[in-house]
């Protein structure tokens, strides 16, 4: 028994600086989940208009953007442990916002705080991975962060769902936001006790002037798809709840399992998928993850039902059959000094760019929702044919040597 886990630790690249990421995914993540993904119905509950949920949704892209950098910035300077309990602070003081101010503008307002906490720690995450996993795990150990992210991701909407059925979607989102707000604490004294500081080398950390020559061309042709992509997943985002709510009858309890049957088709794939991307290249399997975000969107534009959503939402979860290899990706072809200063610094330049089709979205959808599924579908036809020609793969160590 002892060495078939070990050998089931070494084939998934799991030690202890890893575990400790893993349980500070869940506890941070569940909370948050069970909030954020019934924004759009609080806002509109409160009062606020479909413009305000598109520019909620814009907002978070476009401070999931300009945070990326300096989540990054600050990762390589206080490191990463002190760096997660420094954004996890941040993102509770707007919590509790929301739960002292019940209006649509005070959403707003504390969403600066903590509807961008992924994008501002994840850097800091993926210099933890890069620095406690060797290159010929680097997209397992991406992987794994992924696959235990799902969790709290699949269970968070069902219990906030609940939470909404039980109290009313304002006082049942505030209480969701409460539950995050302890789980909060809970995660800031798991990392504070748990997560180890790494012992390597000081760097200097990239200046802000310096940060785009980190994209090297290779990176470049990534990124100029990785856009055109998110174009598809971001116009139409935000407005999946309130498709599947308030146009076509589906409850936000029924809403939450099809988060759920995203979150576990999403499951399903990463372990396999970062097992082979690791040993044949890495591009084969980011291709096939975009032409799933393409699709996405299309097939919204026929489900009406809750059996045609589902379908919809498992299609939605094997958007994410590369998502941890892109990632992969990207540390790869980052320069070793500067990982999570790059990562950050190719977050900032996609989100930013990406927000102006978020902040669009809400016109789209005021045309028609079928307008807003279409333009999506179109760019992402786009951003899949230019990596399928552009795009480059790094050549994947040699087994032995990675064993």
């Amino acid at each position: 028994m002892r060495n078939t886990l070990g050998r089931l630790r070494a084939f998934l690249g799991l030690n202890t600086a890893i575990a400790a990421m893993l349980a500070m995914v869940v506890l941070i993540g569940l909370g948050e989940k069970m909030a954020e993904r019934f924004l759009p119905l609080y806002l509109l509950a409160l009062g606020g208009s479909t413009l305000s949920v598109g520019f909620l949704n814009g907002m978070d892209n476009l401070l999931s953007a300009l945070y990326s950098f300096p989540g990054g910035w600050l990762s390589d300077r206080l490191g990463y442990k002190r760096a997660l309990i420094l954004f996890t602070l941040v993102a509770m003081f707007g919590y509790c916002i929301v739960i002292f101010v019940p209006t649509w503008q005070a959403v707003l307002v504390g969403a600066v705080f903590f509807i961008s906490w992924t994008a501002v720690s994840l850097p800091a995450v993926m210099s933890m991975v890069a620095k406690a996993v060797g290159r010929e795990k680097r997209a397992m150990g991406v992987t794994l962060h992924s696959f235990v992210r799902r969790i709290p991701m699949a269970l968070g909407p069902v219990l906030g769902g609940l939470a909404i059925a039980r109290y009313g979607r304002v006082a049942g989102v505030r209480v969701a936001f409460i539950v995050a707000l302890i789980l909060g604490v809970a995660a800031i004294a798991f990392v504070w006790f748990f997560v180890e500081e790494h012992k390597g080398a000081k760097t200097e950390p990239v200046r802000l002037k310096g940060m785009f020559k980190l994209i090297s061309p290779e990176l470049r042709n990534l990124l100029a798809s990785d856009i055109l992509i998110r174009f598809a997943e971001q116009i139409p985002y935000a407005f999946v709840v309130v498709w599947a709510v308030n146009n076509n009858g589906v409850t936000p309890f029924q809403f939450g399992i099809l988060t759920t049957i995203e979150m576990v088709t999403a499951m399903l794939v990463y372990v396999p998928v970062a097992w082979l991307a690791d040993r044949y290249g890495k591009k084969r399997f980011v291709l096939i993850t975009f032409g799933f975000f393409t699709v996405f969107p299309l097939v919204l534009v026929f489900s009406k039902t809750f059996a045609a959503l589902a379908v919809a939402f498992v299609i939605r979860g094997l958007k994410e059959f590369g998502e941890p290899t892109r990632k992969a990706l990207i540390m790869d072809l980052a320069p070793e000094h500067a990982k999570a200063g790059t990562f950050g610094t190719y977050y900032l330049i996609r989100d930013v760019i990406v927000s102006l089709a978020a902040f669009g979205s809400a016109f789209l959808w005021n045309v028609s929702p079928q307008t807003n599924f279409l333009t999506a579908f179109g760019f992402g036809v786009a951003g899949t044919v230019l990596f399928a020609i552009f795009g480059r793969d790094i050549t994947p160590v040699p087994q032995k040597q990675a064993e």
